[in-house]
């Protein structure tokens, strides 16, 4: 028989965090053990019985009682100093393929690859993972960006944003933009429908069947559409489109149109008609500054939800299609919040334009 060791002695509160930690599926494996290393001291059980019963070792069973018996269990959760194993790649090597990831581009290519970088510093491809995923950095990606130059940028963003984060009374704040040449494209074969072990198919080919315009209004109180397809992309569709809001809409309110700078938006037959509509006030946000514009979030809903995947065997399918969409998402509209202020929108394009000119 085995001589047992003076019993630990635990606090309520050391007993519970102790009992969470050895029953827990997502504790680490060896704060596992030494909880149930310490509740197995603190029963009365000798060290031998303790180590058998967990298959580890004596030599671990008398470590951990004596960091319990120091340290409480905030020891059990560190290692101590120098344990472990130490690192494989020397630090210089380390810095280099940072340096290397973030300021160099491989000689007949545009990004390193794991497997590049590894064979140009003589270490291993999954040694460069694990430094690039430790260190946030991912060459494969890229982000698509734009910094625009209007001159009166700030002037147009706070008029937008001001739209919207403080809307005027007795009026609609309108988005309003066409999505211009959706094209009506047919598959040159039938694909095979989606199964268990395999996902959907469709031919990387297709017929074009011609294309339309849709010209779309989001209300930005209610989330609601109003959209409507012409053949063509000219300020008479536009001047039409803006009829169509006219006739839609409570008369009694006015109509804040959030729109680009497309000369369709300024044309002077376009600029006679609101001069004989005086409700409608058109807002312009600046040049390359779409993302401004929430009707350009409700047609990115479009493309993934019904035209990337759709077969359209002619225009009117399209356009019916469309229309359906539009009937579905009206029924329960959900709005898109905005939420950035101006200012926030303002220090983050300047720190932009700030890396430039340091680029430059």
């Amino acid at each position: 028989m085995w001589k047992p060791a003076e019993a630990l002695v635990l606090t309520p509160t050391h007993r519970d965090t102790l009992e969470i930690w050895s029953r827990g599926r997502t504790t680490p494996q060896r704060l596992t053990l030494r909880a149930r290393i310490v509740l197995r001291a603190a029963a009365g059980q000798a060290n031998a019985e303790i180590a058998r019963a967990l298959h580890t070792s004596r030599p671990t069973v008398l470590l951990w009682r004596q960091r319990f018996a120091t340290g409480g269990v905030t020891a059990l959760q560190h290692d101590a100093p120098g344990r472990g194993r130490g690192p494989t790649i020397p630090p210089e090597t380390v810095r280099a393929i940072l340096r290397a990831t973030t300021q160099t581009t491989p000689k007949g290519a545009t990004q390193w690859s794991t497997r590049t970088m590894a064979q140009a510093h003589g270490v291993s491809n999954a040694s460069v993972a694990r430094l690039w995923r430790a260190h946030g950095l991912q060459p494969h990606r890229v982000r698509r960006f734009k910094v625009s130059r209007d001159p009166r940028f700030a002037e147009k963003l706070r008029d937008v944003v001001g739209l919207y984060l403080n809307p005027p009374d007795k009026a609609l704040v309108l988005c309003v933009d066409e999505k211009s040449q959706i094209q009506a494209l047919d598959r040159t074969q039938p694909g095979l429908p989606l199964k268990r072990g395999r996902c959907g198919t469709m031919t990387h080919d297709y017929k074009r069947h011609g294309t339309t315009t849709l010209f779309a209004a989001l209300n930005v109180l209610e989330g609601k559409v109003i959209g409507t397809c012409y053949p063509r992309h000219r300020n008479g569709e536009f001047r039409k489109f803006l009829q169509t809001l006219d006739w839609e809409t409570p008369a009694a309110l006015d109509l804040h149109l959030i729109v680009d700078n497309y000369g369709t938006h300024t044309h002077p037959n376009v600029q006679r008609w609101l001069a004989r509509h005086p409700r409608f006030h058109l807002h312009f946000t600046p040049t390359s500054s779409s993302w401004l514009n929430l009707v350009e979030r409700w047609f990115r809903d479009l493309t993934t939800k019904r035209l990337r995947r759709g077969v359209f065997q002619s225009v009117p399918d399209l356009m019916a299609a469309i229309d359906e969409y539009i009937h579905v998402h009206n029924a329960q509209p959900k709005p898109f919040v905005w939420t950035a202020s101006a200012e926030k929108i303002l220090a983050k394009v300047g720190k932009c334009k700030a890396i430039f000119d340091t680029l430059h």
